[in-house]
């Protein structure tokens, strides 16, 4: 039986839980449900859970360290279950996409994304598959200032009345990923 595991993004603590940069963990929870996989083990510094989606064997998992030294539990729980790069996703929020749009992507560089910095230093390797999750970033005057501000703060109201459907929409692309592959995932979900 084929093994993947997918990892959720975010910081650990009440504090952090509505924050735009915590949307990695909401999305693994929202899969959680789904797939009915109980994230009830602690391991590797994080939280997760083993199910089945289809006939594959699943971990969802939420590293429990700060975002950036996340890729050291992500590293372990690939050593440990021995995954390929192939059958590796990870779940982050992204500020170069506009709010809502999903995209997934194979590899590339961390855009400055202190938990993909992390994990690709950790693993020696990028060639792993990305689930980004737009958070669009602030615009005008000191945008560039105010990025920190932004994903360490809450979804706006706007915000907050969709963010239900998009994560389960993500929830969704982590299903295709895992059943159909990066391509035919890519091909349904990277539409603007």
């Amino acid at each position: 039986m084929a093994t993947k595991l997918i990892c959720g993004l975010g910081n650990p603590g009440a504090e952090y839980e509505g924050h735009r940069h915590n949307v990695g963990f909401r999305v693994i929870d929202a899969a959680a449900e789904r797939f009915e996989i109980k994230l009830d083990r602690r391991k590797f510094e994080g939280r997760i859970g083993q199910g089945e989606i289809g006939k594959l064997r699943v971990f969802l998992f939420e590293p429990q360290a700060f975002m950036n030294a996340s890729g050291a539990a992500v590293a372990a729980a690939v050593r440990f279950y021995k995954i390929d790069a192939a059958d590796l996703l990870v779940v982050h929020d992204e500020l170069d996409l506009p709010f809502g749009r999903l995209q997934l992507k194979l590899g590339g560089g961390a855009g400055g994304h202190n938990g993909l910095i992390s994990i690709i230093e950790c693993l020696g390797r990028e060639d792993f598959a990305r689930l980004r999750f737009g958070i669009g970033k602030p615009e005008g005057p000191g945008a560039k200032e105010r990025v920190v501000s932004h994903v360490l703060s809450d979804f706006n109201r706007e915000e907050q009345a969709a963010l239900e459907e998009l994560v389960g929409r993500a929830a969704d692309a982590v299903d295709a990923w895992s059943r159909d592959g990066l391509a035919s995932a890519m091909n349904r979900f990277n539409r603007r």
